[in-house]
């Protein structure tokens, strides 16, 4: 199974003389919506080792474990989301 994981990437200058440093990120929509993806295949992923639990093909070990992966990140991307409307909200009271 994949972890939910937010890396982005630095990459040196093509040029030489060059000391500045190029950042090659996604926008933070295409971020959210990777961690979206990303969350629910570990849902989905619980869900079939459920049914391989059920069937008798794995252990009880390795389907509780994912599904504690799959309720951990999904927890985790709801506090993302809290805390990215708190900063929309706040950013709506501001009086410039």
């Amino acid at each position: 199974m994949s972890d939910l994981t937010i890396q982005h990437k630095i990459h040196p200058s093509t040029h030489p003389g060059d000391r500045k440093t190029h950042t090659t990120s996604a926008g933070f929509g295409d971020v959210i919506k990777q961690a979206i993806k990303r969350v629910n295949n570990m849902q989905i992923q619980a869900d079939q080792s459920v049914e391989q639990l059920l069937k008798g093909e794995t252990g009880i070990h390795e389907t509780m474990i994912a599904g504690q992966k799959a309720g951990i990140s999904f927890r985790l991307l709801l506090q993302v989301r809290n805390k990215v409307i708190d900063a929309y909200r706040e950013v709506m009271r501001m009086q410039f």
